[in-house]
Protein backbone atom coordinates (compact mmCIF):
# COMPACT_ATOMS: atom_id res chain seq x y z
CA UNK A 1 0.00 0.00 0.00
CA UNK A 2 1.30 3.42 -1.08
CA UNK A 3 2.21 5.02 2.77
CA UNK A 4 2.71 8.34 3.49
CA UNK A 5 6.40 8.78 1.41
CA UNK A 6 5.15 7.28 -1.63
CA UNK A 7 1.78 9.75 -1.45
CA UNK A 8 4.00 12.45 -0.95
CA UNK A 9 5.71 11.88 -3.92
CA UNK A 10 2.73 11.48 -5.80
CA UNK A 11 1.55 14.77 -4.87
CA UNK A 12 4.79 16.50 -5.42
CA UNK A 13 4.88 15.29 -9.12
CA UNK A 14 1.09 16.07 -9.96
CA UNK A 15 1.93 19.65 -8.56
CA UNK A 16 4.76 20.30 -11.24
CA UNK A 17 3.13 18.83 -14.18
CA UNK A 18 -0.47 19.95 -13.40
CA UNK A 19 -0.64 22.99 -11.37
CA UNK A 20 -2.16 25.82 -13.35
CA UNK A 21 -3.60 23.39 -16.12
CA UNK A 22 -7.42 23.50 -16.84
CA UNK A 23 -8.99 19.81 -16.50
CA UNK A 24 -10.84 19.43 -19.93
CA UNK A 25 -11.92 15.92 -19.64
CA UNK A 26 -12.56 13.20 -16.79
CA UNK A 27 -13.00 9.83 -17.65
CA UNK A 28 -13.01 6.97 -14.60
CA UNK A 29 -14.40 3.53 -13.63
CA UNK A 30 -17.95 3.82 -12.04
CA UNK A 31 -16.15 1.79 -9.24
CA UNK A 32 -13.71 4.34 -8.58
CA UNK A 33 -16.09 7.11 -8.11
CA UNK A 34 -19.50 5.46 -6.29
CA UNK A 35 -21.18 6.59 -4.69
CA UNK A 36 -20.48 9.46 -6.99
CA UNK A 37 -20.78 9.04 -10.54
CA UNK A 38 -18.00 9.11 -13.57
CA UNK A 39 -20.46 11.55 -15.04
CA UNK A 40 -21.03 13.95 -12.18
CA UNK A 41 -17.32 13.95 -10.90
CA UNK A 42 -16.66 14.99 -14.89
CA UNK A 43 -19.30 17.60 -14.71
CA UNK A 44 -18.01 19.31 -11.39
CA UNK A 45 -14.76 19.34 -12.51
CA UNK A 46 -14.45 19.97 -16.34
CA UNK A 47 -13.21 23.39 -17.41
CA UNK A 48 -11.87 24.23 -13.94
CA UNK A 49 -7.95 25.25 -13.36
CA UNK A 50 -6.14 23.04 -10.78
CA UNK A 51 -4.85 25.76 -8.57
CA UNK A 52 -2.98 23.55 -5.72
CA UNK A 53 -2.39 19.56 -4.60
CA UNK A 54 -2.21 19.12 -1.00
CA UNK A 55 -1.61 15.91 0.93
CA UNK A 56 -3.59 15.40 3.86
CA UNK A 57 -2.27 11.94 5.31
CA UNK A 58 -2.82 9.49 2.70
CA UNK A 59 -5.36 11.58 1.15
CA UNK A 60 -5.05 13.26 -2.06
CA UNK A 61 -6.54 16.64 -3.43
CA UNK A 62 -6.92 18.41 -6.21
CA UNK A 63 -8.08 21.88 -5.24
CA UNK A 64 -10.07 23.42 -8.70
CA UNK A 65 -12.07 25.93 -8.95
CA UNK A 66 -14.82 26.15 -6.05
CA UNK A 67 -14.28 22.06 -5.81
CA UNK A 68 -12.05 20.12 -4.82
CA UNK A 69 -11.35 16.42 -6.58
CA UNK A 70 -10.10 13.91 -3.50
CA UNK A 71 -8.12 10.77 -4.53
CA UNK A 72 -7.20 8.13 -2.10
CA UNK A 73 -4.56 5.16 -3.76
CA UNK A 74 -5.48 2.40 -1.06
CA UNK A 75 -4.23 -0.64 -1.91
CA UNK A 76 -2.49 -0.62 -5.30
CA UNK A 77 -3.44 2.60 -6.64
CA UNK A 78 -0.61 4.49 -8.27
CA UNK A 79 -1.42 8.32 -9.94
CA UNK A 80 1.37 10.23 -12.43
CA UNK A 81 1.14 12.98 -15.00
CA UNK A 82 1.86 11.43 -18.22
CA UNK A 83 2.59 12.66 -22.08
CA UNK A 84 0.29 12.17 -24.82
CA UNK A 85 0.27 8.50 -26.50
CA UNK A 86 -0.71 6.90 -22.68
CA UNK A 87 -3.88 8.23 -22.52
CA UNK A 88 -5.42 5.10 -23.59
CA UNK A 89 -5.32 1.89 -21.35
CA UNK A 90 -6.64 -0.04 -19.06
CA UNK A 91 -6.53 3.06 -16.37
CA UNK A 92 -9.22 3.73 -13.44
CA UNK A 93 -9.45 6.86 -14.06
CA UNK A 94 -8.16 9.89 -16.79
CA UNK A 95 -8.49 13.50 -16.16
CA UNK A 96 -6.76 15.52 -19.26
CA UNK A 97 -5.38 18.67 -19.17
CA UNK A 98 -5.48 21.70 -21.47
CA UNK A 99 -2.15 21.49 -22.57
CA UNK A 100 -2.50 17.63 -23.54
CA UNK A 101 -1.28 16.16 -21.10
CA UNK A 102 -3.17 13.66 -18.82
CA UNK A 103 -3.22 12.15 -14.90
CA UNK A 104 -3.27 8.53 -15.31
CA UNK A 105 -4.74 6.56 -12.46
CA UNK A 106 -3.63 2.75 -11.80
CA UNK A 107 -5.29 0.83 -9.81
CA UNK A 108 -5.25 -3.31 -11.19
CA UNK A 109 -7.38 -4.26 -8.12
CA UNK A 110 -9.60 -1.12 -8.62
CA UNK A 111 -9.47 0.25 -4.78
CA UNK A 112 -8.78 3.58 -5.16
CA UNK A 113 -11.94 6.07 -4.13
CA UNK A 114 -12.54 9.45 -5.87
CA UNK A 115 -14.76 11.89 -4.92
CA UNK A 116 -15.78 15.30 -6.08
CA UNK A 117 -16.78 17.94 -3.43
CA UNK A 118 -16.29 21.64 -2.46
CA UNK A 119 -13.64 22.30 0.06
CA UNK A 120 -15.80 22.97 2.46
CA UNK A 121 -16.99 19.35 2.78
CA UNK A 122 -14.01 18.27 2.64
CA UNK A 123 -12.85 17.24 6.21
CA UNK A 124 -16.18 15.68 6.71
CA UNK A 125 -15.52 13.71 3.59
CA UNK A 126 -12.49 12.05 5.29
CA UNK A 127 -13.40 12.14 8.54
CA UNK A 128 -10.91 12.95 11.28
CA UNK A 129 -7.07 12.89 10.87
CA UNK A 130 -4.64 12.97 13.45
CA UNK A 131 -1.40 14.87 13.67
CA UNK A 132 0.40 15.11 10.19
CA UNK A 133 4.26 13.51 10.32
CA UNK A 134 6.27 16.24 8.11
CA UNK A 135 4.12 18.49 10.04
CA UNK A 136 5.71 21.43 12.26
CA UNK A 137 3.14 20.59 14.47
CA UNK A 138 4.34 16.93 14.91
CA UNK A 139 6.93 17.59 17.68
CA UNK A 140 8.21 15.13 20.23
CA UNK A 141 6.06 16.19 22.83
CA UNK A 142 2.89 15.90 20.55
CA UNK A 143 3.61 12.43 20.38
CA UNK A 144 3.80 11.85 23.65
CA UNK A 145 0.37 13.66 24.84
CA UNK A 146 -1.15 11.52 22.16
CA UNK A 147 0.44 8.00 23.36
CA UNK A 148 0.02 8.83 27.07
CA UNK A 149 -4.04 9.40 26.14
CA UNK A 150 -3.65 6.02 25.01
CA UNK A 151 -3.90 2.60 25.82
CA UNK A 152 -3.48 0.51 22.88
CA UNK A 153 -0.30 -1.09 21.92
CA UNK A 154 2.30 0.99 20.09
CA UNK A 155 2.48 0.35 16.71
CA UNK A 156 -1.62 0.11 16.79
CA UNK A 157 -1.05 3.84 17.98
CA UNK A 158 0.93 4.90 14.90
CA UNK A 159 -1.18 3.37 12.44
CA UNK A 160 -4.28 4.88 13.46
CA UNK A 161 -5.20 8.00 11.15
CA UNK A 162 -6.82 9.99 13.64
CA UNK A 163 -3.84 9.53 15.89
CA UNK A 164 -0.94 10.20 13.39
CA UNK A 165 -1.87 10.53 9.61
CA UNK A 166 -0.12 8.70 6.66
CA UNK A 167 1.97 6.35 8.91
CA UNK A 168 1.47 2.73 7.77
CA UNK A 169 2.96 -0.64 8.06
CA UNK A 170 6.01 -0.48 6.47
CA UNK A 171 7.37 3.03 8.28
CA UNK A 172 5.69 2.30 11.66
CA UNK A 173 7.97 -1.19 11.46
CA UNK A 174 10.94 0.64 10.64
CA UNK A 175 10.60 3.66 13.08
CA UNK A 176 10.02 1.33 16.25
CA UNK A 177 13.11 -1.07 15.21
CA UNK A 178 15.21 2.28 14.76
CA UNK A 179 13.82 3.75 17.93
CA UNK A 180 14.58 -0.40 19.45
CA UNK A 181 10.52 -0.56 20.96
CA UNK A 182 8.50 -3.78 20.70
CA UNK A 183 5.69 -3.00 18.73
CA UNK A 184 3.52 -4.56 21.25
CA UNK A 185 4.37 -2.14 24.30
CA UNK A 186 1.72 -0.03 25.56
CA UNK A 187 1.83 3.34 24.94
CA UNK A 188 1.31 4.43 28.10
CA UNK A 189 4.34 2.61 29.58
CA UNK A 190 6.56 4.52 27.59
CA UNK A 191 8.64 7.50 29.24
CA UNK A 192 9.39 10.67 27.48
CA UNK A 193 13.19 9.59 26.72
CA UNK A 194 11.37 6.60 24.53
CA UNK A 195 9.00 9.15 23.12
CA UNK A 196 12.29 11.53 22.13
CA UNK A 197 13.54 8.51 20.02
CA UNK A 198 10.10 7.41 18.40
CA UNK A 199 9.57 10.66 16.93
CA UNK A 200 13.26 10.67 15.84
CA UNK A 201 12.70 7.46 14.68
CA UNK A 202 10.35 8.42 12.10
CA UNK A 203 11.31 11.41 11.51
CA UNK A 204 14.44 10.07 9.69
CA UNK A 205 12.54 6.71 8.30
CA UNK A 206 10.14 9.32 6.30
CA UNK A 207 13.05 11.35 5.47
CA UNK A 208 15.28 8.51 3.54
CA UNK A 209 11.50 7.10 2.61
CA UNK A 210 10.87 10.51 0.92
CA UNK A 211 13.99 10.46 -1.14
CA UNK A 212 13.32 6.97 -1.88
CA UNK A 213 9.97 8.13 -3.04
CA UNK A 214 10.98 11.32 -5.08
CA UNK A 215 13.58 8.78 -6.98
CA UNK A 216 11.28 6.23 -7.83
CA UNK A 217 8.83 8.30 -8.88
CA UNK A 218 10.76 8.66 -12.68
CA UNK A 219 8.13 6.73 -15.18
CA UNK A 220 4.87 5.82 -15.04
CA UNK A 221 4.34 2.77 -13.25
CA UNK A 222 7.49 3.21 -11.39
CA UNK A 223 7.24 4.17 -7.76
CA UNK A 224 7.56 0.67 -5.97
CA UNK A 225 7.43 1.11 -2.44
CA UNK A 226 11.18 1.24 -1.02
CA UNK A 227 12.68 1.40 -4.09
CA UNK A 228 15.74 2.76 -2.50
CA UNK A 229 14.68 2.36 1.37
CA UNK A 230 15.99 -0.50 2.34
CA UNK A 231 14.06 -1.99 5.32
CA UNK A 232 15.56 -3.40 8.34
CA UNK A 233 12.79 -5.45 9.58
CA UNK A 234 9.56 -5.30 7.32
CA UNK A 235 9.11 -8.29 5.09
CA UNK A 236 12.24 -9.77 6.85
CA UNK A 237 10.80 -12.70 8.89
CA UNK A 238 13.18 -15.24 9.38
CA UNK A 239 15.88 -13.53 8.09
CA UNK A 240 18.95 -12.21 10.25
CA UNK A 241 18.77 -8.55 12.07
CA UNK A 242 21.59 -6.28 10.42
CA UNK A 243 22.39 -5.21 14.35
CA UNK A 244 22.11 -8.36 16.73
CA UNK A 245 22.14 -11.10 14.38
CA UNK A 246 18.78 -12.54 15.90
CA UNK A 247 15.94 -13.49 13.47
CA UNK A 248 13.39 -11.36 12.13
CA UNK A 249 9.60 -11.99 14.02
CA UNK A 250 6.92 -11.67 12.51
CA UNK A 251 3.13 -11.26 14.60
CA UNK A 252 -0.01 -10.63 14.04
CA UNK A 253 -1.80 -7.05 15.52
CA UNK A 254 -5.15 -5.91 14.33
CA UNK A 255 -5.11 -8.15 11.25
CA UNK A 256 -1.78 -6.94 10.46
CA UNK A 257 1.52 -8.33 10.19
CA UNK A 258 4.19 -6.85 12.63
CA UNK A 259 7.85 -6.78 11.97
CA UNK A 260 10.39 -6.79 14.73
CA UNK A 261 13.76 -7.86 16.07
CA UNK A 262 13.92 -9.26 19.54
CA UNK A 263 16.61 -8.49 20.52
CA UNK A 264 16.90 -5.01 19.42
CA UNK A 265 13.41 -4.27 20.14
CA UNK A 266 12.02 -4.39 24.21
Amino acid sequence: MPELPEVEAVCRAVRRAATGRRIVALHASPRLCAPQTPGAIARAVCGKRLRSVERRGKNILLHLDGISLWMHLRMTGHLFPAGPGLESGGYAARVLLDNGRCLLLEDPRRLAVMRAAPPQKLSAMLGPLGVDPLSLSFTPERLEGLGRASRAAVKNFLMNQRRVAGLGNIYSAEALFRAGINPRTITARLGRRRWGRLHASITSVLAEALESGRRAYRRPGGLAVGETFRCAVYGREGLPCFGCRRRIRRIAQSGRSSYFCPGCQR
